[in-house]
């Protein structure tokens, strides 16, 4: 019997879960319709390509993370011991722009230390620039999106006017749908933006870890070289 119970208990949960999730999505489904398809459908439609650049971005940038302290003290160890065929080797067969920037400051081993930190300082500009790639398009969308609730806002007040003056009175029953309009375009507008600020933020947090990894490995780079010479 208890057993029964149990799972009698356990299908009750599950339905209830299933209910509250159905009534949720039949609540945020009725609030786009109420909030004008045509405005609802743009703001949407900045939260699917903000969130689709995010997450490339996301994927890219995780891809791309490597265990730099011990890649940098095999190729310190490799370069100290005058084999730069197998650090060159190494840094090709590891991913990520930490081991691309060492690679390109390894094809110039043979050149003055000047040489070196310039051809390493000038890629690792490129490989910034690469990290942040669509970035400018996450923050483009992070303004449209409330931007985009105002507008539907402006465009409710005007309605909600358009309404009173063709009644000729003043009540709440007149205002109420342009109000309505303004009002939820507004708050979805703002929600898209919050969601997507708060990928980006996560985005140029992992950006800037990656960049600061490849300061401290061209550093080590440096130094190894400096050594070996």
């Amino acid at each position: 019997m208890a057993v029964v119970a149990m799972l009698l208990l356990g299908h009750v949960q599950v339905t209830m879960a299933q209910a509250e999730a159905t009534g949720l999505h039949h609540a945020l489904k009725q609030k786009f319709i109420d909030g004008n398809a045509g405005f609802m459908s743009l703001v949407a439609l900045a939260l699917v390509l903000g969130l689709a650049f995010s997450i490339e971005r996301i994927i890219y940038l995780t891809l791309a993370e490597i265990d730099t302290r011990k890649f940098t003290g095999e190729l310190s160890t490799l370069v100290g011991e005058g084999k730069l065929d197998e650090a060159k080797s190494l840094c090709q067969g590891t991913r990520g722009p930490v081991a691309a920037l060492c690679y390109q400051g390894l094809l110039r081993a043979d050149e003055p230390l000047e040489s070196v930190e310039r051809a390493v300082s000038s890629y690792g500009s490129v490989q910034a620039a690469q990290l942040e790639k669509g970035c400018s398009w996450i923050r483009l969308f992070i303004g449209m999106a409330p931007s985009l609730g105002f507008l539907g806002t402006v465009i409710g007040m005007v309605m909600a006017f358009e309404d009173i003056q063709m009644a000729g009175d003043l009540n709440a029953t007149v205002v109420a749908e342009g109000m309505k309009v303004a009002l939820i375009t507004t708050v979805f507008g703002i929600i898209v933006a919050l969601i997507l600020q708060l990928f980006y933020n996560f985005i140029i947090t992992k950006i800037d870890r990656m960049v600061s990894q490849m300061e401290e490995a061209s550093i080590t780079l440096m130094d190894a070289l400096g050594r070996r010479k």
